[in-house]
């Protein structure tokens, strides 16, 4: 078999159908020609190809793999957020996306709204730092109880083991009928609201003159007894 002249590089055609050549060697400048060398189609390619390129390949193959992955995990994650919201909320399963965010968009500002007026109302019951004496008459449903005059009474003062029972007193000294009472303490401050009639009917403007002048006695009393409450600043409320 007459070995055939083939080019020592590989023509397209070879490369593409990976035709095996053979590559001529000359052995120190002689006439006599060498074994020949076979290369197979495969060894061509890899020739032509190294191996760090396959390296590459994988590993972007890898990274592409690697990204799925992750994005599969995160489109779960969303929907378990969105299915827990869902179960929240008064929607159906069904409701789209954009729809179910919007339902919690309001639903968080709802609840903000209600935060902030729970928050005014826990302030209107605490006791203030300093002494205050408020006296007014009520227009409501406990306006004019029997012909009598209703009025709302609220002092803030040093609490103190005996002032309950000196309101007590100094109301009865007055002749005004407790109706309804609230207390709350707080750091050893006192808060007591007090919705209280008169026995009979009187004149307003002197009526709450003479209340308020009694309650400030309370108070006076109060900051001059020396004693303070040394209890932790826990709000305690009682209501009579």
């Amino acid at each position: 078999m007459e070995a055939r002249d083939t080019p020592a590089i590989p023509t397209q055609e070879d490369i593409i159908i990976g035709r095996p050549y053979y590559a001529a060697f000359n052995n120190n400048n002689n006439n006599n020609n060498n074994t020949s060398s076979f290369m197979s189609g495969t060894t061509l390619l890899s020739s032509l190809f190294p191996p760090h390129h396959d390296r590459e390949l994988s590993a972007a193959a890898d990274a592409s793999k690697n990204h799925r992955e992750a994005e599969k995990r995160r489109r779960e994650r969303i929907n378990s957020h969105l299915q827990r919201l869902r179960s929240l909320l008064p929607c159906n399963s069904k409701t789209d996306k954009a729809s179910l965010l919007a339902k919690v968009v309001e639903h968080v500002r709802d609840l903000k709204q209600r935060t902030s007026d729970d928050i005014a109302k826990c302030t209107d019951v605490l006791p203030s730092e300093t002494d205050e004496i408020s006296v007014l008459h009520v227009v409501g449903r406990h306006h004019r109880l029997n012909q009598r005059s209703v009025y709302k009474a609220t002092l803030c003062c040093e609490d103190r083991l005996d002032l309950l029972p000196e309101l007590i007193k100094t109301l009865k000294s007055l002749r005004l009928k407790t109706l309804k009472a609230e207390m709350s303490t707080l750091g050893g401050r006192a808060r007591n609201v007090l919705i209280i009639a008169g026995e009979e009917e009187e004149e307003e403007e002197n009526s709450i003159g003479f209340v308020r002048e009694a309650l400030k006695s309370v108070v006076d009393r109060s900051n001059g007894s020396g004693y303070r409450c040394k209890r932790r600043r826990v709000l305690d409320q009682r209501s009579i």
